[in-house]
């Protein structure tokens, strides 16, 4: 049996996205109301389409630009590209909005939509998304006169504008191993490329809506043993590997070994700062001293913000910081319409590299030393509240410092942790880390565990 329109809306608009299933949640039809809802409700004069290299994707956004249209806007179609190519479209071109299609990391099957408006400001429930949800459920759309469409493609722009990040006559050549895992990252990334002095080793670099090697999603550890198996058979210097519309990207050393994400945005920090001395680095709760002590170091001004790409952007926005970071591998830029790059972040560190002298490996071992980290755990529970009420009234009253900013963070002379439940899920996502003793993460862990288990 199909789902009614309300099931549809109720099953796919989330806080900050649409995502479902194609074509059980979304379908040609709604794609062609949120098109039109979205005109609607913003009044835009021109819109940017892209879409990224899954078959549900390309089969909607043409539905998705024929109600844009009917709404009265003129569509820019940049076709096949990364979500960061319509945040930058959006912002270059003073564009009055802009809308992915793409389901991110979600598994195959699945499509959705990442809108913005003017200057890439993210459109989540509070601004608009509710709005347009409404809209479609009420059948409250009207057409208007008709919009056009044009064709553009914005890649040599968008490469021109990467490249200002970084002083190409400083960069040696370097072996790096790119894996794009068939998602759309390849065709910007060998333009891209073409302009740098390295020696590059492409891999999954053509997209492919099959995904014949698994969904690209580098932050499941399952899914990174191709990259690891691809740099043990040759001699590199680091390897980049990004999810499917690249708005993430993932790290790993010249060993083959992954590293934390959590680790990158201290050293992006102290890369920013010595550009911008004195600026204000925003950072979520899950793991932290990390980089609040290299922001600190480096003359900056650490600033926590809750987790989620709305809250921190929001936040940069207001402490009008340079940069922001999440262990996720999302990483947001000032200059970037405080956005967040999966290209802005390799061409920063392969920088690093060439100008140091030092491996990744070396530079990112020190801090592991000093702050080593339990990496994001999750636990599938049916009762969160009462778990995480639980280890609040056990340690509470031994705790340094105590907040309920994004779940519950609680500090100690030698540890800390942040427990937090998922917006999407049944989880308890655990992250916990000390100072420089990684026996004591796996006894903290063992014995926050018991405590998840005897409840859960």
């Amino acid at each position: 049996m199909s789902k009614s329109i309300a099931e549809k809306l109720a099953s796919c608009f989330k806080a900050y996205d649409i995502r479902g299933f194609y074509p059980e949640d979304i379908d040609e039809t709604l794609a062609y109301a949120i098109g039109l809802a979205y005109a609607n409700e913003f009044n835009p004069k021109t819109v940017v389409v892209g879409y990224d290299a899954r078959f549900e994707s390309s089969k909607i956004h043409a539905s998705l630009i024929d109600g844009l249209q009917d709404g009265g806007a003129h569509v820019i179609n940049i076709g096949l590209c990364g979500t960061e190519e319509v945040y930058f479209s959006t912002f270059y071109y003073q564009y009055d909005g802009g809308i992915m299609v793409t389901a991110s990391h979600n598994p195959i099957g699945h499509t959705g939509f990442k809108m913005v408006r003017a200057h890439s400001v993210p459109v989540n429930n509070e601004n608009g998304l509710e709005a347009i949800k409404k809209k479609i459920l009420e059948n409250s759309l009207h057409k208007t006169k008709r919009g056009t469409v044009q064709e553009k493609n914005v890649k040599d722009d968008y490469v021109a504008y990467l490249l200002r990040y970084v002083d190409v006559e400083k960069i040696r050549p370097l072996r790096i191993l790119f894996n794009c895992g068939n998602g759309s990252a390849g065709p910007l990334l060998k333009k891209l490329v073409a302009q740098l002095p390295i020696d590059p080793v492409f891999v999954l670099e053509n997209p492919d809506g099959n995904f014949p090697f698994g969904i690209p999603n580098p932050l499941l550890p399952e899914n990174r043993s191709f990259t690891v198996q691809a740099i043990q058979q040759q001699t590199i210097d680091f390897a980049v590997a990004w999810d499917g519309d690249f708005d993430r990207c993932f790290f790993y050393d010249e060993r083959g070994a992954f590293i934390e994400g959590y680790y990158l945005v201290g050293l992006l920090a102290s890369v920013l700062l010595q550009k911008f001395p004195g600026a204000k680095i925003i950072h979520d709760p899950r793991l932290m001293w990390n980089t609040i002590e290299l922001v600190k170091q480096h003359g900056g001004i650490p600033v926590l913000s809750k987790t989620g790409h709305a809250f921190i952007k929001e936040k940069m926005r207001q402490e009008d910081a340079v940069y922001g970071g999440e262990m996720s591998a999302h990483h947001y830029f000032k200059d970037f319409a405080y956005c967040d790059s999966g290209m802005i972040p390799w061409l920063l560190i392969l920088q690093l590299v060439s100008v140091s002298g030092k491996s990744l490996s070396q530079l990112i071992a020190e801090r592991v030393a000093l702050f080593p980290c339990s990496g994001e755990i999750n636990y599938t529970v049916q009762n969160a509240d009462k778990i995480i009420n639980t280890i609040k009234e056990q340690y509470k009253d031994i705790a340094i410092s105590f907040n309920e900013i994004d779940g519950i963070s609680m500090e100690f002379s030698d540890w800390r942790f942040n427990i937090r439940k998922s917006n999407t899920e049944p989880l308890l996502r655990l992250n916990l880390e000390t100072r420089s003793n990684p026996r004591l993460v796996k006894e903290k862990v063992s014995e926050l565990e018991k405590i998840i288990n005897g409840i859960g």
